[in-house]
Formats: C-alpha cells, sequence, structure tokens
C-alpha cells in the first residue's frame, strides 16, 4: 500500500473530488449515442458546447457511476489513448454478446498490441478510441457496465499519490505495474494507473473532470494540486471559461470545476 502523502506547509487540505470523464469527439451527438447504448445508458443535457450520457435516472454527482461528458473538437485522433474504458462482463457468454453488440453498433476490432492469447477483447469506438471489453472478474462484479478508467502512466504508485489526492478516491489496490482506486464506500468504477510502455505525446482525448465540495474553493484546491505536483496545462481553453486546466505529473490534463 502507498503511503499517506505528506502534508504541504502553507496549503490547506480541503478535498476534490471526481465527478466525470471528458472525451474529445468531432461528432459529439453520434459518439453520445454510441456510449449511451454501449453501456445501456441514456442521453442527458445536450448542449451546443457538450453531450452527457449516464444511467437512467442518475443523480449527479453520485460516485456510483461517472457520467461521460462528450465536447466538440476539430482535429482527429492521432495516436493510441494512453485513457480508456474497460467493460465489466459477470459471464463469458455476456462477454461475447457484448462485443456482437458494439460491433453492431459501429465498434471495429482495435490492435494496441495485446496479442492473441489475452482473454479480453480491444474494440474501437466510431472515432477511433479504443477500449477493452473484459472477461468476467470477481472484482468487477459490481461497478455497472464501467469496470475502469485506465490511463497508461511511467510510475503508477506515484501518480497514485496525486490522483488519491486530487479524485478523492483511495487506494483499492496496488500490485506491480497497477494502482486501482476506488471511490469511498468502494461504489461505481475503478480508476486505474497502469504502467505502459509509451510517453505522452499527444493531447489526451479522454480526461478527468474534478470538483471541490460547496463551500470549498477553486483557487484554494488549484494550490493544493499544484503543491502535489500539477502545472499549467493550455488546451485551447480561452480566459473566460469557469474552470481550470491542469495537467498531473506525468502531464495527463484533466479540469477543475466550480464547486458542486
Amino acid at each position: 500500500m502507498l503511503a499517506d502523502p505528506a502534508p504541504f506547509p502553507g496549503v490547506q487540505l480541503m478535498a476534490t473530488r471526481l465527478v466525470h470523464v471528458v472525451a474529445d469527439a468531432n461528432d459529439p451527438p453520434g459518439l453520445a449515442r454510441f456510449w449511451a447504448d454501449a453501456l445501456g445508458w441514456v442521453i442527458g443535457d445536450v448542449a451546443d458546447d457538450e453531450v452527457d450520457v449516464w444511467p437512467e435516472g442518475y443523480r449527479y454527482p453520485d460516485p456510483s457511476a461517472l457520467p461521460l461528458v462528450f465536447v466538440p473538437v476539430p482535429e482527429p485522433k492521432q495516436a493510441k489513448n494512453r485513457v480508456h474504458l474497460d467493460l465489466a462482463t459477470r459471464s463469458a457468454k455476456e462477454q461475447a454478446e457484448l462485443v456482437a453488440r458494439l460491433r453492431d453498433l459501429g465498434a471495429t476490432p482495435a490492435d494496441v498490441g495485446q496479442g492473441p492469447d489475452v482473454p479480453w477483447t480491444v474494440l474501437a469506438d466510431p472515432e477511433g478510441n479504443e477500449f477493452c471489453v473484459l472477461e468476467p472478474r470477481e472484482i468487477y462484479m459490481d461497478t455497472g457496465p464501467v469496470a475502469a478508467i485506465v490511463t497508461e502512466c511511467v510510475h503508477p504508485k506515484r501518480l497514485a499519490r496525486f490522483w488519491t489526492e486530487a479524485a478523492g478516491w483511495p487506494v483499492a489496490r496496488s500490485e506491480k505495474g497497477l494502482v486501482s482506486l476506488r471511490a469511498p464506500g468502494e461504489v461505481g468504477p475503478f480508476l486505474e494507473l497502469l504502467r505502459g510502455p509509451e510517453a505522452k505525446t499527444v493531447k489526451n482525448r479522454w480526461h478527468a473532470d474534478i470538483a471541490p465540495f460547496l463551500g470549498d474553493e477553486t483557487a484554494a484546491e488549484e494550490t493544493r494540486l499544484r503543491a502535489l505536483g500539477a502545472t499549467s496545462a493550455d488546451v485551447g481553453q480561452g480566459p473566460e471559461v469557469t474552470w481550470t486546466v491542469l495537467a498531473d505529473p506525468e502531464g495527463n490534463e484533466f479540469c477543475i470545476l466550480t464547486p458542486r
């Protein structure tokens, strides 16, 4: 297990928590429809600058699920994503049926160097974003359709120290090359930091959004996360936005939203 992070002089330790996952999309409504159908979720809020997907009856921001938010970008996908979703299944039959259904929805096979003998299936959504349909695993039986949000990184344990603070999720599992975080109460999907061979070269097309609790201050949380290793990130957001864009210690972009 990881040691508790040491306090930083002059920084008031408060809290942020992971509230949703954002995906860049050339066609946000189209990609949102794919993922809503893939997960058995519904399209929630729709605006010019985003389309949200979440479980039917979901009350935001409940950690039992992480909504997906699709935002428009002009540039196409350029490289294998460092952030991807793993989907859970409960049986071999369900895994096969889910793969077939996803293919019918527009998913295509993807080669990320996984080899022919792995028990999971790697697919890409209609805009080329890789994701995995996992074989049944006991650890993911209660996560809902999304087993994990996976980020490839160079140093999983080091990065976990940052994300336990940023996401507000404690470490649930730590082993060689992998650290898994999960929301307090052990509900919803895992946030997994997986050792990968490739360094980050382009802006991530999937990223996390975190938010302070009501009564806390975004500026104070930004200061706290910078002390933990976050740095400024420019993704073309402009000066008028109400959120703050940062990068974690390995360069993965994320946003701090207003308190909620």
